[in-house]
């Protein structure tokens, strides 16, 4: 499945990137992981932390799938509201999954602090537009709902955006706790620290042909064996290939970064920036001066990604900006892209078991809160792995119906 189309940031940040060899022999595990992106990487940094035996592979290099067009926007606020949640979920539930991504949010912090500067969270503000005035009462009620749970939200009204920046819009909500990561670096540091723990890596290995039984799973990499008592399969929008979820969908994401800018000083604290339209379009910066927009969300014709189509929809993110920041009207763009992107019908990820592959767990962390995702589903596979009982998981369940554990 081809995932990405276009040139991209990360890997001129990752120049001298780590290599891992092919598998070359057979091999037995505790765990194996399959997936060298953003959620295997987890899964193996918090695996070797516990001591757990556990082998990561990747058909491809490590970390060139979905991560290399990963945005790097990490917030506890979700595509779908909280109210909206709240409609569909009921409260518990709904909060229990916004306050698992704002401790996400926390954990990520603290995993990222002892790497390389480059690889850690950048802590930083959001700001939700409304894009219309029909949009200001839903974004009202968002508000009173996130501060009724008590999130750290601010209401602003027009005049407060226009204090702040160059370009105003009718009401907006301002959040504190986000955080932008360079995702390539992030994943690279997650699986080196996870190697110098004794997990084994393996890239350009395809793992195919399970069999399972009673205590293990046996699966095939070319001509070798992995034996696996567990199997984590965190292989993203590809899973929908073999496991097909009925309730996520695939679509065409698009991605502009400028070249380095002169300042940010019509960027109020150089905050997130997203809105209510939909298909909606973000913005963020770069710890180089750069800015970093993304979007225009579309229908992926055939299940396949158009190779060209993100030259078309990366000149719209970059009026985006323009029009936004018009001291910046000049600015060209240096990179571009187009990619894959899943998101599931209900808004949330889908984390656990699944009836037809025992001793396997599945993290698809789909949706625009995906690294968030990822640490929640990490975390819970780590703590059922090593005895600790998740009951929260079966909100994330693989086969659940469209209203869980609704009140």
């Amino acid at each position: 499945m081809r995932l990405h189309s276009g040139i991209y940031l990360w890997p001129e940040t990752v120049p001298n990137r780590p290599q891992y060899p092919a598998l070359s022999e057979d091999i037995s595990c505790d765990c194996l992981i399959v997936g060298g992106g953003i959620g295997g990487a987890l899964c193996a940094n918090l695996l070797s932390k516990k001591g757990v035996k556990t082998v990561l592979i990747d058909k491809r290099e490590i970390a060139s799938g979905s991560t290399l067009t990963n945005t790097g926007l990490l917030q506890y606020s979700s595509d779908k509201t909280l109210s909206s949640f709240i409609q569909t979920f009921g409260e518990e539930t709904a909060v229990h999954f916004y306050r698992l991504s704002q401790r996400a949010l926390v954990k990520l912090q603290e995993i990222s602090s002892q790497f390389e500067p480059n690889a850690r969270l950048i802590p930083r503000s959001s700001l939700y537009l409304a894009s219309t005035l029909d949009d200001v009462d839903v974004l009202r009620e968002e508000f009173e709902t996130q501060r009724r749970f008590q999130f750290p939200a601010e209401w602003w009204d027009e005049e407060m955006i226009r204090e702040r920046f160059p370009f105003t819009r009718p009401a907006a909500i301002y959040t504190y706790g986000d955080a932008e990561v360079n995702p390539l670096m992030l994943v690279h540091e997650l699986i080196q620290e996870a190697s110098s723990n004794g997990v084994r890596v393996y890239e350009h290995s395809n793992v195919n042909g399970f069999q399972f039984h009673e205590n293990d799973v046996k699966c095939r990499s070319g001509k070798w064996e992995i034996t696996a008592k567990h199997i984590i399969f965190a292989t993203g929008y590809e899973t929908q290939q073999f496991k097909k979820d009925q309730g996520a969908n695939l679509t065409s994401s698009y991605v502009t970064v400028t070249e380095p800018v002169q300042d940010f000083n019509d960027w109020y604290q150089r905050c997130l920036i997203w809105e209510t339209a939909r298909p909606y379009s973000y913005l963020r910066t770069t710890p180089d001066g750069r800015i970093i927009s993304g979007g225009l969300d579309e229908h992926l014709p055939g299940g396949v990604l158009e190779d060209n189509r993100y030259i078309h929809q990366s000149k719209k993110l970059l009026n985006v900006i323009h029009t936004m920041f018009p001291r910046k009207a000049a600015l060209k763009s240096e990179y571009a892209w187009g990619a894959v992107f899943g998101g599931t019908r209900d808004g949330l990820p889908y984390i656990g078991p699944h009836p037809d592959y025992p001793h396997c767990y599945f993290l698809e962390g789909y949706g625009g809160n995906g690294t968030v995702c990822s640490m929640i589903a990490a975390e819970m596979i780590t703590d059922v792995l090593t005895g600790i009982h998740r009951p929260d998981m079966e909100i994330f369940s693989l086969i659940r119906t469209s209203k869980p554990n609704r009140r």
